[in-house]
C-alpha cells in the first residue's frame, strides 16, 4: 500500500501532505506511552529500545520542518512520547546512552526540533519535564562517539539545547566541529572520517557531512566564519553531485545505507534551507523533486504502508546490520525545504532539468568516472574499504538502471555477486570479489587498481569508458590454479515465463541477454573465456528481485595472463550490440584496446602503481 499514491507531489502543499501521509501508517505501531515505535518484529545489532527510539525520532526530520510554518496535529502524541522516553521512572524510558550508542544518532532530530520548533518541543513542557529532557540529551556530551559524521549528532543536540537556553556543552561542540572540518579534502569533498582508505566517499558526504553543516550554518547565528565555510563547501560540491543523478531523478546506487532511499535528495533540500544556490533554483528544485517523486512511485512500502528495508523493493539481503525496521525513515530528511516560506525562491521556481553535463566526468575524490549515455547513467569505480559489504564499494561499475547485486548466502559459481565484478576462486566453489585494493590510481578517465586476494595471486585492472561501452583489462599473475567469473550488468528477468520475450546468446566469446527490461552483455575480445548467462539468487539485486548476469568464465593455470572485457547495457531490449572496442595488440609487457575505427582507447602498461 502506497500511502502517497494519490499525491501528485508538485507543490509545497503536496510535499507537506506527503510527510503526514508517510507518518500516518506508523501511528498504529506506537507503544501505549507513545515513546516507542515497533512496526515489525525485526531487529538490528543494537538493543530493541534503540530501534524503537528510531521509530519515534526519525519521522521528526520531516515533521519538524513541516511544523515550522504549517499546522501539524500530531504534536500531543509526540510530546507525550518525548516526556515518557526521557523519564527514568517511566516504563518506556529510553535509558542511558553510553559510548557509541545508537541512541545518540536519534538525539539529533530532537535537537533540531528544539532549534526549529521550540513552541512544540520545549515551551509546553513543565519545568521537571524540561530538566529530564536536558539530562537525557546531555549524555551525548559525556559519551564517546564514532570519529565520523556521528560528531554532527552532538552538534545538532547542543545547537538545539543552546537555542532554548538549556544546559549544553558548547566547548565540546566546537571541538567536534573542528574535528569534522579536519575531514575536509577540498573543492567540496569530505571523507566520512579521517582521510584514508577506511573512510570511503559515499552518500554520507551529501546527506550527512554537508546536510548537517548547512543546518548548523542556518540555525546558529554567531559562528559566521564557520557557517560561511559550510555554505561555500556545499556550493562547490553541488556541481560534482549533480553528476550522480539521471534525468528521471534517480541517483547512482553505491555504498551503504541505501535503504534511506530519498535521503538522496536531502543535500538539495538543505541547500535551499540554507539559502545556497550554486545552480539556478529551478535546477535545484527539479533534481530534488524528481528524486523524491521517483522514490515515492516505487514499490518500497509494506502492505501496511510503512517504508520497508531494502532499496527499490523490500529485501533484507541488501541491508546492513544496523538497519532496524524503523531505519528507512531517515529518508524524511529530504523534506527540509518545508521549513521555508511558500514565497521562497525554491518554492516559487519552476522545476528545470539539470544543465547539459559531459558524457564522462572523472571525480578522483570519489574514485569514479561518471558516464552519462543517452539512456544509461553509470559510474566506473575504484575499490574502497568498508566493513559494510564489499559489493557496495568494490564493483567496477554502479548504475541507476541496473543497480548492483550482493552475494548469495550460498557458495558456488554465480553466487558471489559477480555482476560488474571479477570473482575468483581457488576451488571452483568459494568465489569472492575484492574486499579492498592494495593500490589505486586515477589517470584522466582511466581507473587502475591492484587486488591481491591470496598469497601468490594478484590482479591489476584498468577501467575506461567507451560510451555506450566500457572496457576492463585485467593482468593476472598467479602461482596457483584459479577460476574466474566476470559479469556484466545484472538485468531484470521479468518476462521469462514467455520464451518469445527473452533471449540468451552465449557464443563466440560473448554473453548477451535481452528481456523486456533491456539488454546486457559482456564480450571477450581475446576469445579465451566461456560465455554464459547466469541467473542470480533472488532478492540480491537492489533494483529487481530476479536478474540474470551475462558472464565470462575460465580456469587459469599458474603464470601471467591478460583478460579483456567489453561491456554494454541499455534499458532498450532492441539496443544494438555493435561498435564494441577491440583488441589492438598484446604482449608480455603491454596491452592495447582500440575503438572500431582503430584509435587507441586504452594502453595498459604494468608499471608501478
Amino acid at each position: 500500500m502506497n500511502p502517497v499514491a494519490d499525491n501528485p507531489l508538485q507543490t509545497r502543499a503536496d510535499f507537506g501532505r506527503a510527510v503526514e501521509q508517510l507518518f500516518e501508517p506508523l501511528q498504529r505501531h506506537y507503544s501505549p506511552g507513545n515513546a516507542r515505535v515497533r512496526p515489525t518484529a525485526g531487529g538490528a545489532h543494537f538493543p530493541d529500545v534503540a530501534a524503537e527510539l528510531e521509530g519515534f525520532s526519525r519521522p521528526l526530520w520531516g515533521i519538524v520542518p513541516l511544523a515550522v510554518g504549517d499546522e501539524f496535529d500530531g504534536w500531543p502524541r509526540l510530546r507525550t512520547g518525548l516526556v515518557n522516553g526521557t523519564d527514568p521512572s517511566h516504563e518506556e524510558y529510553w535509558g542511558r546512552a553510553g559510548d557509541y550508542a545508537q541512541k545518540h544518532v536519534e538525539m539529533a532530530a530532537i535537537g533540531v526540533g528544539l532549534a526549529l520548533t521550540p513552541e512544540h518541543v520545549w515551551e509546553p513542557l513543565s519545568e521537571g519535564e524540561r530538566e529530564r529532557l536536558v539530562e537525557w540529551l546531555n549524555q551525548i556530551n559525556e559519551a564517546e562517539l564514532y570519529d565520523c559524521n556521528w560528531l554532527f549528532f552532538r552538534v545538532m543536540v547542543n545547537a538545539g539545547l543552546r537555542s532554548v537556553g538549556a544546559r549544553h556543552d558548547w566547548e565540546r561542540t566546537q571541538s567536534s566541529l573542528d574535528r569534522l572540518e579536519s575531514f575536509y579534502r577540498g573543492d567540496g569533498w569530505y571523507t566520512d572520517g579521517p582521510a584514508g582508505d577506511a573512510s570511503p566517499t559515499d552518500y554520507y558526504l551529501p546527506w550527512a557531512m554537508h546536510f548537517y553543516g548547512l543546518v548548523y550554518a542556518t540555525v546558529v547565528d554567531d559562528d559566521p566564519e564557520r557557517a560561511e565555510r559550510f555554505r561555500d563547501r556545499a556550493a562547490a560540491f553541488a556541481s560534482h553531485h549533480a553528476h550522480w543523478f539521471d534525468d528521471e531523478g534517480r541517483a547512482i546506487p553505491h555504498g551503504r545505507s541505501l535503504t534511506y532511499r530519498f535521503a538522496q535528495a536531502a543535500f538539495w533540500g538543505a541547500l535551499a534551507y540554507a539559502g545556497v544556490n550554486p545552480l539556478p533554483w529551478e535546477e535545484i528544485r527539479g533534481v530534488w523533486a524528481r528524486n523524491v517523486r521517483w522514490w515515492l512511485d516505487q514499490p518500497i512500502f509494506t502492505d501496511g504502508g510503512l517504508l520497508s528495508v531494502g532499496y527499490r523493493y523490500p529485501s533484507l539481503k541488501v541491508s546492513e546490520s544496523y538497519n532496524s525496521p524503523n531505519s528507512p525513515y531517515w529518508a524524511m530528511k529530504a523534506f527540509f525545504p518545508l521549513a521555508l516560506d511558500a514565497d521562497h525562491p525554491f518554492w516559487r521556481a519552476d522545476e528545470a532539468p539539470l544543465p547539459d553535463l559531459p558524457a564522462t566526468r572523472a571525480q578522483p575524490e570519489a574514485r569514479k568516472v561518471v558516464c552519462r549515455g543517452d539512456d544509461h547513467l553509470f559510474a566506473l569505480s575504484l575499490p574502497q574499504d568498508s566493513v559494510h559489504g564489499r559489493e557496495k564499494y568494490t564493483k567496477f561499475a554502479y548504475s541507476t538502471e541496473f543497480a548492483f547485486s550482493v552475494a548469495s548466502r550460498r557458495p558456488g559459481p554465480g553466487k558471489a555477486g559477480h555482476d560488474s565484478a571479477l570473482a575468483l576462486s581457488l576451488d571452483g566453489d568459494q568465489y569472492k570479489i575484492p574486499a579492498s585494493a592494495t593500490a589505486t590510481e586515477v589517470r584522466g578517465t582511466t581507473l587502475r587498481s591492484r587486488w591481491e586476494p591470496w598469497d601468490g595471486v594478484s590482479v591489476e585492472t584498468w577501467l575506461a569508458p567507451a560510451l555506450p561501452w566500457h572496457v576492463r583489462v585485467h593482468r593476472v599473475e598467479t602461482r596457483r590454479p584459479i577460476h574466474s567469473e566476470e559479469g556484466g550488468f545484472a538485468l531484470d528477468r521479468t518476462g521469462d515465463d514467455d520464451r518469445a520475450q527473452f533471449s540468451h546468446d552465449a557464443s563466440d566469446g560473448t554473453a548477451l541477454a535481452r528481456y523486456p527490461s533491456g539488454m546486457s552483455g559482456i564480450a571477450d575480445p581475446l576469445g579465451e573465456r566461456s560465455p554464459v548467462v547466469l541467473a542470480e539468487e533472488p532478492n540480491t539485486n537492489l533494483n529487481h528481485p530476479r536478474t540474470v548476469v551475462p558472464t565470462l568464465r575460465a580456469s587459469h593455470d599458474p603464470g601471467e595472463q591478460w583478460l579483456v572485457s567489453a561491456v554494454k547495457a541499455a534499458p532498450d531490449s532492441e539496443a544494438t550490440w555493435d561498435g564494441r572496442p577491440e583488441l589492438g595488440g598484446v604482449d608480455d609487457d603491454a596491452l592495447t584496446v582500440e575503438t572500431p575505427g582503430g584509435e587507441t582507447l586504452l594502453e595498459c602498461v604494468p608499471d608501478a602503481l
